[in-house]
């Protein structure tokens, strides 16, 4: 029966893949093998009242309630398209862990901060928590990614793979010449060949180039020069 509603689901949206509950079941198979792969590998670090998971029985233990549980997946096509979704995402990219403006005090009892509780509402919605410097710290660099993974990648002329042949197109078609680090004592740096680059603008009576002497914002009041 099951199959019959999911074949017909199929055949009235085109753009259905998969069932809900039959792509949550497996989402959470395949979540639970990698968590357990994991931890047979040694991978998996346990603290505080999580300790005990370090130990192969007990964390078996504890994922078999999970087994059983109903995960939800959410695979839905997004309603104003890809863009709203990497703006969303896009929204998160330089932020740290927490804000300063979070952190209310650190004395003897530790680091207290602000934090929201969605589940609740009205007053209680913000709450304060209070955490040892050990633990806020732990929490904390949960958030720094681990070495050779990056939160931003350039792509395009940006790109580390491509950035030396985008460089040699640009300078190209700039006219330019790179000058060696060594000549320079430094970075490497782009000289310019006045004889090749063509003035912007060019005065159509005499033929010269026009210097740019002074420029003014929109809006903005003319003055005259000041007196000699």
């Amino acid at each position: 029966m099951a199959s019959d509603r999911a074949r017909a689901a199929h055949l009235r949206d085109p753009g259905f893949f998969l069932p809900v509950r039959v792509l949550s079941r497996l989402f959470r198979r395949r979540f639970l093998e990698e968590l357990q792969r994991l931890h047979a590998g040694g991978k998996l670090k346990f603290f505080g009242k999580h300790a005990q998971l370090a130990d192969a029985r007990a964390f078996k233990a504890w994922l078999a309630p999970l087994r059983k549980a109903e995960w939800v997946v959410y695979a839905k096509r997004p309603f104003a398209g890809p863009q709203a979704v990497l703006a969303y995402l896009s929204r998160y990219t330089h932020r740290v862990a927490i804000s300063n403006s979070r952190l209310l005090a650190q004395d003897e009892r530790g680091v207290s901060f602000r934090w929201k509780d969605y589940r609740a509402t009205g007053k209680t919605h913000y709450k304060v928590m209070t955490l040892s410097p050990q633990e806020f710290m732990r929490r904390f660099l949960l958030h720094v990614l681990p070495g050779g993974f990056h939160r931003i990648r350039h792509y395009g002329l940006l790109a580390n793979g491509s950035c030396r042949a985008s460089l040699a197109t640009a300078r190209e078609f700039l006219l330019t010449t790179p000058v060696p680090a060594a000549a320079t004592g430094g970075a490497e740096t782009v000289r310019t060949d006045p004889q090749a680059v063509r003035p912007a603008f060019i005065c159509r009576h005499c033929g010269h180039a026009m210097v740019i002497v002074h420029s003014f914002a929109q809006g903005a009041a003319i003055r005259a020069p000041p007196p000699s």
